[in-house]
């Protein structure tokens, strides 16, 4: 097991700067998620840690130690990619033994066939373990590449994307088999990934990551419930946040043609606001005090999702599914106190309000 440090680390790719001053501290032993969307930076952050990316500034140090002039294979770091990198012609153990065989480790054979027999139980495939890899499934096969991993007994398991080729069923079960070995190893794990659901599922803590930079660390719910940006707070959670344009005047908060039950907190400026609303703290009933209409209905079985328009503007709530909702009805709404979030719209940093 190891921490993970990254001081003030830059990467460029000519003109580009892939990385951005990044500084990141993984605790030893926890599962940390790096989330964003494609290109924010997030894979090569992965490949700085493990020493296939040279940086351009800053310094990387796994368990206390400065890894920057070390080659990747003295980084003692596992490597799990969204292909399986697997050898086709070899078996299921064949594959499992041949990085215990390298000329780093050369260990003795007693040794791999433990090692060996330990993954292979660990990741329920012992059943596989004398079949060829071309005749595995999609999600045995990202077993074996994680089994490749654990038989190193890395200090570290770096993983990009993983369970991305794999289809939705198969990802679910494997994203609760993954934490579930992570608990059991004990070991630092550094996942990567574009999808929130995987992170909010799994992470300890998550890593957004936007245009090079991460612009905010926490809990999946101090992520969730509390995004420090206009970025986090859409990119985060399914369906996304609705944004309203809003005006504060006089101590009051105007939106949706109406005043709102809002006040800002004595350090938030006046003027033009951004307002953020989750769709399960917009409630659809006759208490509500504002007024829409219903623009379309997406329904998941357990719930709805409405899109409700109201004075040119559009928002989501999260109802029952039983709930009647006919296109064009209108329909009474309102929100849940102190679950309405507040942001900058030019800087696009999270406000206060009181309360």
């Amino acid at each position: 097991m190891a921490q993970l440090k990254l001081d003030h680390v830059t990467k460029k790719f000519g003109k580009h700067a892939a990385l951005k001053d990044v500084s990141l501290d993984i605790a030893d032993g926890e599962f940390f998620v790096l989330l964003g969307p494609t290109g924010a930076g997030k894979s090569t952050t992965l490949r700085t840690i493990a020493g296939l990316e040279k940086l351009d500034s800053g310094s990387i140090h796994i368990g206390g130690n400065d890894v920057v002039d070390e080659t990747a294979a003295e980084r003692d770091v596992a490597l799990v990619f969204q292909y399986y990198s697997l050898y086709p012609r070899y078996t299921v153990r064949e594959n499992l033994a041949f990085p215990l065989r390298s000329r780093v480790r050369r260990l003795p054979e007693d040794q791999i066939a433990k090692r060996i027999a330990d993954a292979a139980k660990t990741l329920r495939i012992e059943h596989l373990l004398d079949r060829k890899t071309d005749r595995l499934s999609g999600g045995e096969m990202q077993r074996v590449s994680i089994g490749r991993a654990i038989v190193r007994e890395p200090r570290a398991f770096l993983m990009d994307e993983p369970l991305s080729n794999l289809d939705a069923k198969l990802r679910e079960a494997l994203r609760g088999e993954l934490k579930n070995l992570q608990a059991r190893l004990k070991s630092t794990f550094l996942f990567v990934t574009h999808d929130q659901v995987e992170a909010m599922s799994m992470g300890d803590r998550i890593g957004v990551m936007q245009d090079g930079q991460i612009v905010q660390v926490g809990t999946p719910h101090e992520i969730y419930n509390a995004p420090n940006s206009l970025f986090v707070a859409g990119f985060v959670g399914a369906p996304s946040m609705s944004f309203i344009p809003a005006v504060a005047n006089g101590g009051k908060i105007s939106a949706l043609g109406s005043d709102l039950k809002l006040k800002l907190h004595k350090d938030t400026r006046k003027g033009a606001l951004t307002l953020g609303l989750r769709a399960e703290d917009v409630v659809i009933g006759p208490k509500g005090v504002l007024s829409g209409t219903i623009h379309e209905v997406e329904n998941y079985g357990v719930e709805k999702i409405v899109t409700l328009k109201n004075d040119g503007q559009f928002l989501r709530a999260a109802t029952a599914a039983s709930l009647s909702t006919p296109l064009g009805a209108k329909v009474k709404f309102g929100f849940k106190p102190g679950k309405v979030h507040c942001f900058d719209p030019e800087s696009g940093l999270r406000l206060k309000l009181e309360g």
